[in-house]
């Protein structure tokens, strides 16, 4: 059993560490019985209770608020594995990482829990005495029940996703009597003019009343009173269309005058964030909306956060300019494919297995996320060397296959009940751990580097 050298943290009459058991990772005690057994040296499998010692007995292993923060980082980790990689990035760069950051849609689609989310990275933080705190994310959360899972693990950031209760046909209702607030006035926002009509204000206020509606309810619910310490995103991104400044400026303003507290904003951003591919879009128009959007985000003291934002590096520069170095970035998939990327080149045959089944199930993980991926123009894998197959991650059609299909890969069974990939690739993973954690440092260090973010001292 090698130990992890990092990892070793002493108590008042004890050692705990961690240590690579073979084929999974233990916790380790020497001397008083902290996480039970008898007094001596007790090895532990990381399990939920262990992980909520871990948090109770080094407070740098629980999730803190990093909103408020000047630069903070969302780093979705699907597969429980990517977290000591992202720990080797994020001590480089001078951001505050949120380790924990899940949605209820991708704990469905691979079979995990918030228990599992936190548990991750309260135990890598731990593995690599990462000291500086990390966020938890809730992210995407729509309903009450999901909302309450989340805050009472103790996950420190809410993503309340509105989307649900946004009317693009401005069907909606507004509780609130606010005509004589916008009707025909102008507002300026670092020189930019912002005027609502009778009829723009009619328009806005039925395609957002509902959602502000129910903004206040949760968090009037749930956040008001203090008894969870998190900060709260309103997620206004997950629509068809691009959120107007106009828009973003009455969803702002109203946030305010219901006495909403919120840390940042995610609005629909011009062009195409699809999921694990650059930016779809004339990034100079970009730029020119970006510019407004964090104009009135710094207005009413908050930060822009980007959605999908994996890979986004034509704007990258922008967000990172614009925002001032004030910016919630999220990223997910893009760590999947990395991973899978790390497959391709060392097991050819267990990757053209992924990639057939991958085509075969396409169709049915499109239900779930909005990708304009052409089946067509991926390279026919039969006519690929081995050798090339990892140049398919340098294809945004062949990445998003990939990126879409992870659920359904890591939940397929053979006949007889076993996993059909999961098992193996998990295997394979913990075997090149090393170099995973590598390919995570460059290219998440690509995506920090791109938004200007200032290196650690």
């Amino acid at each position: 059993m090698n130990k992890y050298p990092s990892s070793v943290h002493a108590l008042e009459g004890a050692v705990v560490y961690m240590a690579d058991a073979g084929d999974r990772d233990v916790l380790v005690c020497e001397g008083k019985p902290y996480f039970g057994g008898s007094e001596g040296v007790n090895r532990f499998e990381l399990t939920h209770e262990v992980a909520c010692t871990l948090r109770r007995l080094f407070p740098f292993t629980a999730p803190k608020r990093v909103l408020g923060e000047k630069r903070s980082f969302g780093l979705g980790d699907r597969l429980g594995i990517a977290c000591p990689g992202h720990i080797r990035v994020i001590s480089k760069f001078d951001v505050m990482p949120v380790f924990a950051q899940q949605s209820i849609r991708e704990l469905d689609l691979t079979h995990r829990t918030y228990e599992d989310v936190l548990d991750a990275a309260t135990f890598a933080v731990f593995r690599e005495n990462f000291t500086r705190g990390f966020g938890a994310d809730g992210d995407h959360l729509k309903k009450p029940a999901d909302i309450e899972y989340a805050l009472s693990l103790g996950f420190t950031m809410l993503t309340l996703d509105l989307s649900e209760h946004i009317h693009a046909d401005a069907s909606g209702k507004y509780s609130q009597d606010v005509d004589a607030l916008y009707a025909g006035k102008t507002f300026e926002v670092e020189g930019e003019k912002i005027s609502f009509t009778a009829e723009e204000l009619q328009r806005v206020k039925g395609v957002y009343g509902e959602a502000l509606d129910f903004a206040k309810e949760m968090y009037d619910r749930f956040l008001k009173d203090g008894r969870y310490d998190c900060d709260l995103e309103i997620s206004i991104d997950e629509t068809d269309t691009p959120t107007k400044p106009s828009e973003h400026f009455f969803v702002a303003n109203e946030l305010r005058r219901l006495g909403v507290d919120v840390k940042t904003v995610a609005p629909r951003f011009i062009g195409e964030f699809q999921k694990g591919i650059d930016y779809i879009g004339d990034p100079k128009q970009f730029d020119a909306e970006m510019k407004v959007h964090a104009a009135i985000a710094r207005q009413f003291g908050y930060k822009i956060s980007v959605h999908s934002g994996s890979d986004k590096f034509s704007v990258f520069p922008y967000v990172g300019e614009e925002t001032k170095q004030n910016y919630h970035v999220k990223t997910a998939g893009t760590n999947w494919l990395e991973a899978m990327r790390i497959v391709a080149a060392h097991d050819p045959r267990l990757y053209r297995e992924i990639h057939l089944f991958a085509l075969e199930s396409f169709a049915e993980a499109r239900k779930y996320y909005h990708v304009t991926t052409d089946l067509n123009a991926i390279p026919d894998i039969g006519g690929l060397s081995d050798a090339q197959l990892p140049e398919l991650f340098n294809d945004n059609n062949a990445r998003q296959l990939i990126h879409i299909t992870y659920g359904l890969i890591l939940s397929a069974r053979n006949e007889d009940g076993s996993f059909r990939f999961k098992t193996r690739l998990y295997a394979f993973w913990r075997a090149h751990s090393e170099e995973y954690a590598q390919a995570l440092e460059k290219h998440i260090g690509r995506h920090l580097s791109m938004l200007g973010c200032p290196r650690a001292d």
